[in-house]
């Protein structure tokens, strides 16, 4: 249980906003609550060419928005992206942006936000709360449920060929965060399931931290757990369903917020080098990384593993360690189970990269330290051995 008696801050977006179908009047949403209307949309070029903003930018013009659409977010974007992005900001007289899609265009939309209102070079940027000043007005529309990049204050820059930075500061939460389920109806199964698992890794993780960890995290995490794992199977199997899409959505959402305020470990850590390496969706790599670290950290999170299974099983018979146990293989069974890869050789990581990997694993030393266990670069590389 959490220590009542410490002091914490809980913070988030300004508001969220849920409703089916909601982005189809996104004009009206937007009127109601911003004077700015010269619109940055930031975007990948498959959701730009399936049509999913055409009837978000009527919207908007029925009420005397002009959209600017920037669509060329990649996987894993580099810092040249967000310069591009804010070129065309620029050029346009954009005062206000929005993030349309998975996490990597919510993280460029958070630092455009911020690039377009400052004089504040994007490498002065990196760390933790580096950003001067303010942005623009931020609203951001998430396409997937994983990431709960929407409600974040955290942004991912690739900064080399295999490298990584972080930016974390206030001023990347979203002004508005819109969660309209139907947007996700056509996520492919795969793709559910990995996001689905990089969802429910961010409830834990935030769930078992060893800093920060607090009463409204810890609620946010236990219902984002409950809502993830009751619909993830539904969600993988039968694409339309809605209820089901509406519970993954609004459970990465929660999710993210305790995460933003309970920190990930070592999953994340583990799961970033393989993203830079091997190019792997983060999704993807935390759900490698999972079950190993799970399994790692029950000689000191069996008590909470014991409260999740409670959430997740309505397990409350037993002793802490079974019921810890029974969380671990619940889990491990639900990924088998969402036809996501579950080990390293399905993916094609070459066995001889492994100790790479865990040397550069010890490099999220922002991470690890939030792991229940602490985890070196022999233990980085046996976790990768029992991944493999």
């Amino acid at each position: 249980m959490t220590d009542l008696t410490q002091p914490f801050v809980f913070q988030t977006p300004g508001a969220v906003t849920v409703e089916w179908g909601g982005a189809a009047h996104m004009g009206d949403l937007l009127a109601r609550r911003f004077e700015a209307r010269r619109l940055l949309i930031v975007t990948d070029r498959f959701l730009h060419e399936s049509g999913m903003l055409d009837p978000i930018i009527r919207s908007l013009a029925e009420q005397g928005f002009a959209a600017t659409v920037f669509d060329d977010v990649v996987a894993d974007p580099p810092e040249d992206v967000v310069e591009s992005c804010v070129r065309l900001g620029r050029d346009r007289g954009c005062d206000m942006v929005m993030g349309l899609g998975g996490g990597s265009s919510m993280d460029i939309a958070k630092l455009v936000a911020i690039l377009l209102d400052t004089d504040q070079p994007l490498r002065d940027l990196y760390g933790i709360d580096r950003v001067q000043g303010g942005r623009l007005p931020l609203v951001q529309v998430p396409t997937t449920a994983g990431t709960g990049s929407e409600v974040t204050h955290i942004t991912i820059l690739t900064t080399g060929s295999t490298t990584k930075m972080g930016i974390v500061s206030r001023q990347l939460f979203a002004d508005l965060v819109l969660l309209d389920a139907q947007l996700t109806v056509g996520l492919p199964a795969a793709q559910t399931a990995a996001t689905g698992i990089d969802a429910m890794v961010h409830a834990i993780e935030a769930y078992t931290g060893r800093h920060h960890k607090n009463p409204l995290s810890d609620l946010f995490a236990c219902e984002a757990l409950r809502l993830l794992a009751g619909n993830l199977i539904t969600a993988c199997k039968d694409g339309g369903n809605r209820p089901a899409r509406e519970a993954m959505l609004l459970g990465a959402n929660l999710a993210g917020q305790a995460f933003a305020n309970s920190p990930v470990a070592a999953v994340h850590a583990l799961a970033y080098p393989l993203g830079g390496h091997f190019h792997l969706p983060h999704g993807l790599t935390n759900a490698l990384m999972l079950g190993p670290v799970l399994r790692l950290n029950m000689t000191r999170a069996a008590p909470l593993y014991a409260e999740l299974a409670d959430i997740v099983m309505g397990l409350t018979d037993g002793d802490i360690r079974h019921r810890g146990a029974a969380f671990v293989t619940f889990i491990e069974d639900l990924m088998d189970r969402s036809g996501a890869p579950r080990r390293l050789r399905d993916v094609d990581v070459p066995q001889d990269s492994l100790p790479m990997l865990a040397r550069d694993a010890m490099l999220q030393t922002r991470l690890l330290v939030n792991n229940p266990v602490e985890v070196d670069e022999a233990t980085a590389l046996r976790l990768y051995r029992e991944a493999y």
